[in-house]
């Protein structure tokens, strides 16, 4: 994968409190750490519509940080892993600005080790999530080398695309009003892992349009493969056969990881974010 050299990146886009200091409400989870249930409901046939969005943006960039100086092109980004996430998260909301009606940028905060959130404290035992709350991204860019090695993944650029893409599908999803805080059901057909599905789902419908976004010059197979490994490797049945020795399907909150690989394919296969029908698992 690499980025169209001449594009020009929005680093307004991220929050950059790396080396800043630390962080109620309820975040939805990446592929470990608090994870924590929500209701779910379908999406409508046809043009997907949102009301109008409500809610902050968030505290300002870290001053002292040079992201925005630096990241500013697709050039920087095919070098640095932090004007990388850039190029992610402005490919991904190019797209969804242009898929879903009233659709509204969600920054991403790059932090080191702890920040604040109003969804609380995030950090590593946390993970990368997305805030309704404040409706952002929180991304410590250590959770990349613990995918590899703690969760056995084989890791690259796109699984961090894939990571960054599956925390703005629940920014979709909380647009689109198929967030809830009333709580919902674990296990391998509940809606917490419906949820988690079809973020997933979401993630591999971006990454069929990235090239279109003008930001990405080309996707390869192996960059697929790669998302794909990545998803696999944070399957709620892979985690607790390393962690616990044994499967539970009825805690799953996030899915297996066949199941994770085939929400991301059946996005990427079809485009199409109404083939991300996933009120069907474990039906």
């Amino acid at each position: 994968m690499t980025f169209n050299p001449d594009a020009k990146l929005d680093p307004g886009q991220i929050q950059d409190r790396r080396g800043g200091g630390r962080g109620g409400g309820i975040a939805v989870g990446g592929g470990l750490g608090t994870l924590l249930v929500l209701a779910i409901y379908l999406l409508t046939n046809g043009q997907v519509q949102i009301p109008a969005p409500g809610g902050g943006t968030g505290t300002s960039a870290n001053p002292s940080s040079d992201i925005n100086a630096a990241c500013t092109t697709g050039e920087v980004a095919n070098q640095r892993e932090d004007c990388r996430i850039v190029g992610y998260v402005n490919s991904i909301q190019d797209y969804w600005s242009q898929t879903v009606q009233n659709y509204t940028d969600a920054q991403t905060v790059l932090y080191t080790d702890a920040t604040d959130s109003a969804c609380g404290t995030a950090n590593a035992q946390v993970g990368p999530f997305y805030c309704p709350e404040d409706k952002l991204v929180y991304l410590d860019l250590g959770f990349f080398q613990q995918l590899q090695s703690q969760f056995g993944a084989e890791g690259g650029p796109f699984a961090e695309a894939y990571v960054v893409a599956h925390e703005y599908g629940h920014h979709v999803q909380d647009l689109l009003g198929l967030l809830s805080s009333s709580g919902g059901t674990s296990g391998a057909g509940g809606s917490s892992v419906q949820t988690e599905l079809q973020a997933d789902c979401f993630a591999g419908v971006w990454a069929n349009h990235a090239v279109e976004t003008g930001f990405i010059a080309q996707l390869t197979a192996d960059d697929i493969a790669q998302a794909l490994d990545a998803a696999a490797s944070v399957g709620d049945d892979r985690i607790q056969e390393q962690t616990q020795g044994y499967v539970n399907p009825d805690s799953w909150t996030h899915g297996s990881s066949a199941e994770r690989q085939r929400w991301f394919k059946t996005g990427y296969q079809s485009g199409d974010p109404n083939a991300c029908d996933t009120s069907t698992v474990g039906g």
